[in-house]
């Protein structure tokens, strides 16, 4: 549930996973790679060292100085185009590239900046907006009425008990605004109570919020199918993830055959459509090591595979187990 990451080479984070990420990638020279969640560039950086060319996307402006840092260092072979990578080959052109990866959710050095308000930890405003527009936390909090805000704690953040935080939620608005992340997180364990030994009661509400405030699965979901665009025969796509319900969509992305119903044998078997992506390898996880190093990488996945000669398919969300909020259009 987020890029959890730790330090090194003097930047804010190690991106998880990146010795796998490079094994996938293979970035070698004259490779051109796009990095679609830069944050502070550990992925970029690294790719860089190996050789490749590479162009990074991201919406946070906070990433700027990073940013900077490796055009300056790499200025032959570094671009940096500010931008959701749902929106990748639009903001990269037509011309093909060799690889993508793409690290789903919210990087550590957001988490630690409490003014950005993804964190029940640290004081700050309710805002979670990784772009700094559009709604905030705070609006939905304060604006959904309780059926819905129960359906989107619970289709976005699994929270079985979603009914009675909405309930307590609409019951404190009523006197006063929900304005502050230990205000909500306050008020959410009060609902539904802690504990001993269990993880923090306004954990799976924050990544809901989070992730309809950011439109997380859609930003998923069209990364994925630009990626597709853009890629050419050969080229390879790595995306890491935190949480179950974004896996799941890349597994179906890269094996949409799994994801779709089963065929009877009583009725004419339907043709299978050529696959766009081939070398679908197994999902992994973080060693001993890297976990030891960096606990909260514990929930990464990483899901990779090759594009193959079909020609891209149109953006569908068909079979691709993307959570919907009940009464939503």
């Amino acid at each position: 549930m987020g890029r959890p990451e730790g330090s090194e080479q003097g930047l804010p984070h190690v991106p998880v996973m990146l010795a796998e990420v490079l094994a996938v990638l293979a970035p070698l020279p004259e490779a051109r790679i796009v990095d679609g969640t830069f944050g502070a560039g550990g992925y970029s950086r690294a790719l860089l060292e190996a050789g490749a060319s590479v162009i990074a996307i991201d919406r946070d402006p906070s990433v700027a100085p990073y940013a900077e840092r490796l055009q300056a260092q790499f200025p032959d072979r570094f671009s940096f185009v500010p931008g959701a990578f749902s929106a990748l080959d639009e903001l990269v052109g037509s011309q093909p590239v060799d690889g993508v990866v793409l690290d789903i959710g919210v990087s550590s050095m957001q988490l630690d900046e409490a003014g950005r308000g993804f964190s029940f930890m640290r004081e700050g405003p309710l805002d979670m907006r990784m772009g700094g527009e559009g709604e905030s936390a705070a609006d939905l909090v304060n604006t959904l009425d309780e059926a819905e805000l129960a359906n989107l704690l619970f289709a976005y953040g699994e929270e079985r008990k979603s009914r009675r935080i909405a309930h307590g939620i609409v019951a404190a608005r009523a006197n006063e605004p929900i304005t502050t992340t230990t205000q909500l997180a306050r008020l959410i364990e009060k609902s539904i109570g802690r504990k001993p030994g269990d993880m923090h009661p306004a954990t799976r509400s924050f990544q809901a919020l989070r992730i309809a405030v950011n439109a997380e699965f859609d930003e998923l979901v069209e990364g994925l199918f630009a990626s597709e665009r853009l890629l050419s025969e050969g080229g390879r796509l790595a995306v890491v993830t935190f949480h179950s319900l974004e896996d799941r969509i890349v597994k179906r992305f890269f094996d949409p055959e799994k994801g779709g119903p089963a065929q009877s044998r009583h009725l004419p078997q339907t043709i299978s459509e050529d696959r766009r992506w081939v070398d679908v390898a197994k999902a992994a996880k973080p060693g001993p090591a890297e976990l030891g190093r960096n606990p909260r990488a514990r929930s990464a996945i990483l899901r990779s595979a090759h594009r193959s000669f079909a020609p891209p398919r149109p953006v569908s969300y068909d079979g691709l187990g993307v959570p919907r909020i009940r009464g939503a259009a």
